[in-house]
């Protein structure tokens, strides 16, 4: 594909070299999405894949509308990086996969007070669907202990809080059924049409989104404080970011309404760029570009349809198979289904993501984590 970024159009690019696997559907949906009226500009970022409709590993620049359908259905859907104090040189992964049972039952009464006093907080408000707070869902989502497994920076190691025997705690998640409920409330009354941001609309929208990014935020803590009490762990957020969202921007080469869907911000700082639940997790620094509409990738992006892994898997592995990764760390997984579809072989490379943005100056490594324990689900997603 050339050189990083690639040009489409005048207003359309991708973070893309000759390394990187991307579908042309992904980019026609890219392109397609960008001819929206007030759509100024679209990066495709190089975990690119198609979506329904619109492509994820996307963002769009806006001017004068905002596009709830570009934002999703899992607002606030983001990572949260967590230091604990378990030693990586002491893990028993019967032990604390034994100790990780329950993890998708609902929080009990116990947990009422801190939640309550947490919405407060946070200024969340009630919804019906606080009781799925401390869940981590289904899909893509999980929760990882992993290992420092390389250093890149030694300085920005240690001032991130990071402990170099001890693992972290790595939670994708986002703001279950709120996000799709409010999505759902846009499309039933306005299509997949966009929102002039002068009109009463589109400040209904930003507050309920607004709602959603907090209430993700809130679910990520809440998973990763259930995960540590269940290990017998305490643990530290050094980090949380959200990469399905909407916001203005205002920079000297860049102004508007920057809509992500699968990207990471550029400009809070570092981010963890995931892999799958068999590849290397990447720790970076972000160098914010126009180029990229201020984002970069979320994680290493689908190669495959998740209709077409099960077909394409079930004769090369069984479930048991898929349990275990390469690097001997374990997937806790007991949904059949789900654990073909999140297999490995499903995704990028996710050095070859990192390679893409390398070559685009728009990040500079940190650190590498390895999986130890995976956690995705026990039973039937919810």
């Amino acid at each position: 594909m050339g050189t990083t970024p690639q040009t489409i159009s005048a207003s359309v690019c991708v973070i893309a070299n000759d390394d990187t696997w991307i579908e042309s559907s992904a980019v026609q949906q890219l392109e397609k999405t960008s001819q929206l009226k007030g759509i100024t500009h679209a990066a495709g970022m190089p975990d690119l894949h198609p979506g329904r409709g619109y492509p994820i590993g996307a963002v769009f620049l806006s001017e004068g509308y905002v596009y709830p359908a570009l934002v999703g259905n899992d607002i606030g859907c983001g990572m949260s990086l967590w230091q604990t104090d378990l030693k990586s040189r002491k893990v028993h992964l019967d032990k604390l996969e034994k100790r990780l049972m329950g993890l998708d039952d609902l929080l009990d009464e116990s947990w009422a007070e801190l939640i309550e006093r947490e919405q407060q907080a946070r200024d969340i408000n009630s919804t019906a669907f606080d009781r799925s707070l401390g869940t981590i869902g289904g899909g893509n989502h999980f929760a990882e202990l992993q290992q420092l497994d390389e250093i890149y920076d030694a300085d920005a190691v240690t001032a991130a809080g990071l402990i170099k025997d001890k693992l972290v705690l790595l939670v994708h998640s986002g703001s279950r059924g709120l996000g799709e409920r409010i999505l759902r409330s846009h499309v039933d009354r306005f299509s997949h049409a966009g929102l002039p941001t002068d009109t009463e609309a589109f400040d209904q929208y930003l507050d309920r989104h607004n709602q959603a990014l907090r209430f993700a935020e809130l679910n990520r803590a809440l998973i990763a404080r259930r995960m540590l009490e269940a290990l017998k762990a305490d643990g530290s957020m050094l980090l949380d970011i959200n990469h399905n969202l909407v916001e203005q921007i205002d920079q000297a080469d860049c102004s508007g309404w920057i809509h992500r869907k699968g990207a990471t911000p550029a400009d809070r700082g570092l981010v963890m760029i995931p892999g799958s639940r068999g590849d290397y997790s990447y720790l970076v620094r972000p160098k914010p570009s126009a180029s990229s509409l201020y984002s970069l990738a979320h994680g290493a992006g689908r190669k495959w349809q998740r209709t077409e892994c099960k077909g394409r898997l079930d004769k090369r592995y069984r479930v048991k198979d898929l349990e275990r990764t390469r690097f001997g760390s374990r997937v806790i997984c007991k949904d059949k289904a789900l654990i073909y579809e999140e297999a490995p072989d499903a995704y990028k490379h996710i050095d070859s993501v990192i390679a893409a943005m390398l070559d685009a100056d728009l990040i500079e490594p940190v650190a590498r984590f390895k999986p130890v324990l995976t956690y995705k689900t026990q039973g039937g997603c919810c």
